[in-house]
């Protein structure tokens, strides 16, 4: 994918959208329009968080970190699960607890509409830009929900749960329209908030586990035997370490046992030729160790 073109076409979006519902919210004094314009601005913050994440990890390795930087996007993908969705989110629902306990009428209901529902249309559009960079790279959904591409997923699930809230935020103001209470608008704002707090903690979980060092999946990891062990040289695999340095950066490291007999020489091109399999078949291993084991 072209993380450059995702996260700087939702940023487009995002502050556009910020604008129109902050404008209309402070017009008409709807909670579910200000959550919105809240959400929009988080999104901000978490696109720009994900976007310094990606430039970071482009450094070249150096003395202190021989690895290079790619959990720079780990680390700010994790920040802006926490911090933009989760204090955003909180933000989102005092307020519209605070509506349902003292409601007031919503003004200028039919420019809240109009915004939600245009908040909608774009969220879908930065979804379907996901979409089709998935296309280009020929993956799919699934793939791409399983992968270490964190900031891409906060991306991603900035522009879902935006549309779902943007969907209970016109359901909650067409409501107001027809039957004016204040009480629902409130709901419909604790709503749109629980939701980006619980997407926060999600993604801040996910990050989190790849921070701390997460290992390829079980899957990846059976693959990388199958392949090793199918050479004639190798008697068997006697330990496969990982981590995951980035989400197209592997370290690996396997203590090989070969056949009995073979010198020093066949054992080094034994590895060499080892290296050069491994690294064809799976290229996001930027960082391989073999030790050789009797």
């Amino acid at each position: 994918m072209r993380p450059q073109l995702v996260i700087s076409a939702t940023l487009l979006l995002d502050v556009a959208l910020f604008a129109f519902n902050l404008t209309v919210a402070l017009a008409g004094g709807s909670r579910a329009v200000l959550s919105q314009a809240v959400y929009a601005l988080s999104d901000v913050f978490a696109g720009a968080m994900v976007m310094w994440g990606f430039l970071a990890s482009q450094r070249p390795p150096d003395h202190e970190h021989p690895f290079g930087y790619g959990k720079e996007r780990f680390f700010w993908s994790f920040s802006a699960g926490l911090l933009a969705f989760t204090f955003a989110g909180g933000f989102v629902l005092i307020a519209g607890i605070q509506q349902m306990q003292n409601p007031h009428p919503v003004q200028d209901l039919p420019e809240g509409l109009l915004v939600v529902g245009a908040t909608l249309i774009l969220s879908a559009l930065g979804i379907l830009v996901v979409l089709r960079e998935l296309r280009h790279d020929e993956s799919s959904i699934s793939d791409f929900l399983g992968s270490a591409h964190q900031g891409l997923k906060t991306i991603f699930y900035q522009d879902v749960i935006s549309v779902l809230g943007s969907g209970v935020a016109f359901a909650g103001l067409l409501y107001e329209f027809r039957s004016p209470s204040g009480v629902v608008d409130g709901a419909t704002a604790v709503i749109v908030g629980a939701l980006m707090v619980g997407t926060g903690l999600v993604l801040a979980a996910e990050s989190r586990d790849l921070l701390v060092g997460k290992a390829i999946s079980p899957q990846q990891a059976r693959a990388v035997l199958s392949l090793v062990e199918r050479d004639p040289r190798v008697r068997k695999v006697r330990g496969l370490q990982s981590m995951m340095l980035g989400p197209d950066d592997v370290l690996l490291a396997l203590r090989v046992n070969f056949l009995d007999n073979m010198d020093t020489d066949e054992i080094e091109s034994s590895i060499d030729h080892l290296s050069l399999t491994l690294r064809e078949a799976f290229p996001q291993v930027r960082h391989l160790l073999i030790e050789p084991e009797s």
